[in-house]
């Protein structure tokens, strides 16, 4: 099988006018599989697009790792993948807060990054939020993990190629989730000092995914970053994650931060 550069180069050839006999010698590639390209032509190459690295005939990762590392993250929190009825497709849609522009605008460079050269990203409003959203033949190559129903009452596991992603960008893939599920409070607790009733503020991470998978995601991404977690339970089940610890919380600031 051809690459994508091989197929290019043999059509720019012939456009140049050269006989498929001597663009087939220059190439080594077969007069009647040129002329095929020329009859069914790539819509790749005939809009300019940059074909899915997943289905390219060696499949690779995106090329923009720390974006895709983020988007990623956000889309194990806020986002889904559904097909389009009629066209075959399928929308990337993630749900971002109105009251976050920031989280707008960082969300479509994301999108974009990781599945570059095609149609414009979109936002779309809803009641409360931006739904940031892309149309696209292949994000269940690039989200493998879309499937029926909700993330929570289905099996999440990152692919190989998305955990090298994740290994080396650990802090994108916390940062996206946070971002989706997550926040940061500033939390309040009184003590007893001499004998006065005081007040103590202090700041505070959650995160919050009814998904066992993705919260083990998460932790075990905060593990590998030294950051300090505890889980927080709702009913008696996990639910929470929670970073309070001074030193931790710092980290988050200085490479996640708050929603903005």
């Amino acid at each position: 099988m051809y690459g994508i550069d091989a197929r290019r180069r043999a059509l720019e050839l012939a456009a140049e006018g050269n006989s498929l006999n001597t663009v087939s010698h220059r190439t080594g590639i077969s007069r009647w599989t040129i002329r095929k390209w020329q009859r069914q032509p790539d819509p790749f190459l005939l809009h300019g697009e940059v074909p899915c690295p997943r289905c390219r005939p060696e499949a690779s990762r995106p090329d923009d790792h720390a974006a895709y590392a983020y988007l990623l993250g956000l889309y194990l929190g806020d986002g889904c993948i559904s097909p389009h009825p009629r066209r075959g497709g399928y929308y990337l849609r993630i749900a971002c807060a109105d009251a976050r522009p920031g989280l707008v605008t960082i969300c479509r460079e994301a999108v974009a990054a990781t599945l570059p050269g095609r149609r414009e990203v979109r936002c779309v409003r809803k009641q409360g939020c931006v739904m940031v959203t892309s149309y696209s033949k292949h994000w269940p190559c690039l989200l493998p993990q879309h499937g029926p129903g909700k993330k929570h009452d289905r099996r999440i596991v990152l692919k190989f190629w998305q955990q090298e992603i994740v290994d080396e960008y650990p802090w994108e893939f916390a940062r996206g989730l946070v971002h989706s599920d997550g926040c940061r409070i500033t939390n309040w607790a009184t003590r007893t000092v001499a004998g006065e009733r005081k007040r103590y503020e202090y700041p505070r991470y959650f995160f919050t995914n009814k998904s066992d998978d993705i919260r083990q995601l998460y932790t075990d991404t905060l593990d590998r970053l030294g950051v300090v977690w505890t889980h927080c339970t709702r009913d008696g089940k996990p639910y929470n994650i929670s970073v309070a610890r001074r030193a931790s919380v710092a980290l988050m600031d200085r490479y996640v931060g708050p929603k903005h």
